[in-house]
């Protein structure tokens, strides 16, 4: 009987401390300019609620690696980022810009981010709303200076999606190889999506998010992909 009331007692305290541990967690932080962005990133991991992202992204996506570097605006930035999928390699260049503590983007697709708080060093914890469609989805990313994270700074990355009801994340590959910097080499072989990606007509993308939200659709997704 008295472990019973001991546990009746504590249980409140028990349930709390994941919410009070989430408080930690998923705590914005402001972010300084945009230098603390510029450089070389490797994306370790990903969570998302956009319906099949984690199918699609497990099958196919090695890795993806990105470059950060100046627009000519003092508050904005480009994003060069590349991608091996499938053994091959294909790129996108995006533009942000910060605009009160956020970073805005309009293409590829319409965007926002918040910087959020992470234990790890010389990683950044990005958390974006995005827009595909008809729909918005959120979804979190960890980028590091390194070619990876430590099991702890994962496992925290893992806590602080379930925190925010995101499913568990999906982790790149570094270990296949990354692909070459293409705009440093005329001979690369890697395709470049931007210009294809930002004149990709409004009606497909409400079609891919309608395919995205049912099993069918996934299948048929990846079918075309393995083609």
């Amino acid at each position: 009987m008295f472990l019973f009331i001991l546990a009746a007692a504590l249980l409140p305290a028990a349930l709390s401390a994941p919410l009070a541990d989430c408080d930690v967690l998923t705590r914005q932080v402001q972010i300084q300019g945009r230098d603390q962005f510029l450089g070389v990133w490797t994306y370790v991991a990903e969570s998302t609620n956009m319906p099949g992202s984690k199918t699609l992204t497990k099958m196919f996506v090695d890795n993806v690696w990105g470059k950060i570097y100046p627009a000519n605006e003092s508050d904005s930035f480009f994003v060069f980022q590349v991608q091996k999928m499938l053994g091959r390699c294909f790129s996108v260049t995006s533009k942000l810009t910060l605009v009160n503590n956020t970073l805005h983007m309009e293409y590829p697709i319409s965007a926002t981010e918040v910087l959020m708080t992470t234990s790890c060093p010389d990683c950044i914890l990005l958390l974006s709303n995005y827009t595909l469609g008809e729909s918005t989805y959120m979804g979190m990313q960890l980028l590091t200076r390194r070619p990876k994270v430590t099991s702890a700074e994962m496992d925290e990355f893992k806590r602080q999606a379930a925190c925010l009801n995101l499913p568990s994340p999906t982790v790149l590959d570094s270990d296949k190889g990354f692909c070459t910097d293409s705009s440093a080499s005329k001979d690369s072989e890697t395709v470049d999506l931007t210009s294809a990606i930002s004149q990709t007509d409004p009606e497909y993308m409400k079609i891919l998010d309608k395919m995205l939200s049912s099993q069918s659709g996934i299948k048929m997704i990846m079918d075309s992909i393995s083609n």
